[in-house]
């Protein structure tokens, strides 16, 4: 039996009903015992020593929502999140086509576009794009992932012309009869399906590379949050090849899920090479800084009362959700706006009702950017856990307070006042929108400042501790793995993170600053800083 004993620093074992331990004994890779260094070095005099050397230990953290398969596909993409004009992004992509020698008509997608930060305030034009790249399809995607643009080579590779019928809950921007190459939600999701993914060869690489990415952030447990047919190969490699190293949770899109569900069968119950299907997703609206977020009130100096819209009616939505019920498994909605948020507990109270004895799925809303006070108690009331994009303060809270006005803005991701309701919540960063930086996140949960240093809703700040417990313990309980992640306890997994400094003890405004250390899983380090 090998066995580890941790010591010599703060362990933060977000156990709460027994006191903060000096030392933590693991044996093939569970906890063993904690408690005072004494006993444990005596019950176990040969175990291995791992002197902490004043450093702090927590649990691993937990992953509550992400999209490890776009993550991995974006580390291959290029990137304009620096760019500032129209010109930027024309040069970021011919220089792409040229260093790369991309080869013609090979799909190119770019990554991180954002109007908000561009001179020109305005979505590019396809014909911005075609003057950099004439022979090749290509794709901008906005960060948020909800809207994108293509050049002309896209569009007639698709088949897109303005007759082509718009998908519903979808947009595709025709103007004077000519196409921009701008399309939003449905409508785009249908167009990622059709580009041709990047081979395995160069898509194994770029797995190896986000669990590196992900490990590095001190995650020990990831999620793949929105799983489609068309990927079925491609998790197959990930298991066939024993590449994961950290445990994936896998949500099927409900739309395209039968081959999946067949393929991986033995993976719905338990985890087999670290990954499992943890049930279904589905999205109900678009994101708010890209102004497609379904809301009950319409955005700030909108034409005609916009309040963006829907992509699912209340019946499909229902089929979904009775589907999951039914079989037992988890969903996972995401619900950006008031709007979309009001739908899902309005058809999920339906959907319980309607069915005598309903399993319990712990249904979880992605996002809950909007989610309002006066819909906190239904939340309780259905056992709905919200999953805060609480990063949204810093990264978009200025483009919110122009797009919803400072009232609406500074109660995004009410994580105060669901606290106050005795709601379990959770955090996410939704990489690869943004990176999987969880210490990030905890400050943006504490501090809640925007980039311009606007403090955005100072009565939704939270504690450190609470922050911790939204990416640990209550991450595992979403995940129904409370029992074996998420606090430092006896018969768990010896899933870890070490950091330089004690966020507890950390500077609010310097929480993003503290370095992962090391991340353990299952008692074996997969990443250690070389600093």
């Amino acid at each position: 039996m090998k066995q580890k004993l941790y010591f010599g620093g703060t362990i933060l074992s977000m156990d709460h009903a027994a006191p903060q331990p000096e030392a933590v004994l693991t044996a093939d890779g569970k906890i063993q015992a904690v408690g005072d260094k004494a006993s444990l070095q005596a019950a176990a005099p040969q175990a291995q020593r791992v002197d902490l050397q004043g450093h702090t230990l927590l649990p691993g953290f937990i992953d509550a929502h992400s999209h490890f398969t776009s993550y991995a596909v974006s580390l291959l993409q290029p990137s304009v999140e620096n760019c500032t004009s129209f010109a930027d992004i024309a040069q970021v992509l011919a220089e792409h086509i040229k260093t790369n020698d991309v080869p013609l008509g090979k799909w190119i997608t770019m990554k991180n576009f954002d109007q908000t930060a561009l001179q020109e305030g305005a979505v590019p034009d396809r014909s911005i794009l075609d003057e950099a790249a004439p022979n090749n399809p290509v794709l901008l995607q906005h960060q948020s992932g909800h809207t994108g643009v293509l050049n002309t080579k896209g569009l007639e590779q698709l088949g897109i012309t303005p007759d082509t019928p718009v998908p519903e809950g979808g947009k595709i921007e025709c103007v004077n009869g000519r196409l921009t190459g701008y399309l939003e939600e449905n409508a785009l999701m249908e167009v990622i399906q059709k580009i041709p993914m990047p081979s395995l060869e160069e898509l194994e690489h770029a797995y190896c590379k986000a669990q590196e990415c992900y490990a590095s952030y001190g995650i020990t447990t990831m999620q793949e949050g929105m799983m489609m047919d068309m990927m079925a190969d491609l998790f197959s490699l990930l298991c066939q090849k024993k590449l994961l190293k950290l445990d994936l949770v896998g949500y099927v899109d409900f739309r395209s899920s039968e081959k999946l569900l067949s393929r991986f069968a033995e993976h719905r119950e338990h985890y087999c090479d670290h990954f499992r299907i943890g049930g279904y997703k589905t999205f109900l609206d678009g994101s708010p800084q890209a102004r497609t977020a379904w809301l009950r009130q319409p955005y700030e100096h909108a034409q005609d009362g916009f309040c963006g819209y829907p992509t699912l009616s209340d019946e499909q939505l229902l089929e979904y959700i009775e589907r999951a019920l039914c079989e037992g498994h988890q969903i996972l909605a995401h619900c950006n706006g008031d709007a979309a948020a009001e739908q899902y507990l309005r058809v999920l109270s339906r959907a319980m009702q309607q069915l005598k004895a309903p399993r319990q799925v712990r249904p979880v809303m992605v996002h809950a950017q909007l989610l309002a006070k006066d819909q906190l108690k239904q939340v309780k009331q259905l056992g709905v856990i919200p999953s805060f994009f609480v990063a949204h303060v810093y990264h978009w809270g200025d483009v919110h307070i122009r797009n919803l006005g400072l009232q609406r803005a500074q109660n995004i991701s009410c994580a105060g006042d669901a606290l106050q309701e005795g709601i379990l919540f959770t955090f996410h960063q939704d990489a690869p929108v943004i990176q999987p930086d969880m210490l990030e996140t905890i400050q943006c949960a504490v501090t809640r400042m925007t980039k311009a240093g606007v403090c955005l809703g100072e009565q939704q700040r939270i504690s450190v501790m609470e922050a911790l417990k939204a990416v640990t313990i209550h991450a595992a309980y979403q995940y129904f793995e409370e029992d074996t992640k998420g606090s430092i306890s006896a018969g768990k997994y010896a899933d870890f993170v070490i950091l330089d400094q004690n966020p507890l003890c950390a500077a609010a405004d310097k929480i993003r600053e503290i370095r992962v250390l090391e991340t353990i899983k299952n008692d074996e380090t997969i990443y250690q800083w070389m600093g």
